[in-house]
């Protein structure tokens, strides 16, 4: 996963947390993790391509985010949105799927870099 968004998975120090929800008929599913990483500066993720930092979303990104806030029932370890100090914390998103302009679905990397954190969010409702 840390390679869809090109920061390697050779920064993977530990997976920490992980869920995985069964596929309804749908296709409806929620899948996290909670990845510890080695290294990565609010430089770098600045410079690099498909990084937005979480206090300057586009809007059917931030709509995105919005979306797969809340799932804290199922995957407490998944930092809440209101939580974040959102100018330290991007977002990568690996792919939005959406209903006229409004998400649906995402696939989601937030990068914590001062905690040297990753977390990825899959979900589809």
């Amino acid at each position: 996963m840390l390679n869809w968004c090109g920061l390697g998975d050779d920064r993977i120090e530990k997976v920490t947390n992980s869920y995985e929800s069964g596929r309804s008929f749908t296709g409806d599913y929620l899948d996290a993790y909670g990845i510890d990483i080695s290294k990565v500066t609010h430089d770098e993720l600045k410079n690099k391509k498909g990084f937005y930092r979480l206090d300057s979303l586009p809007k059917v990104l931030n709509d995105a985010v919005e979306m797969t806030n809340g799932w804290q029932y199922q995957i407490p370890w998944f930092p809440k949105l209101k939580d974040l100090k959102k100018e330290d914390v991007y977002v990568y998103p690996w792919s939005i799927y959406c209903n006229g302009i409004d998400p649906s679905g995402a696939e989601l990397i937030f990068v914590i870099p001062n905690e040297k954190k990753v977390y990825y969010i899959g979900t589809k409702m």
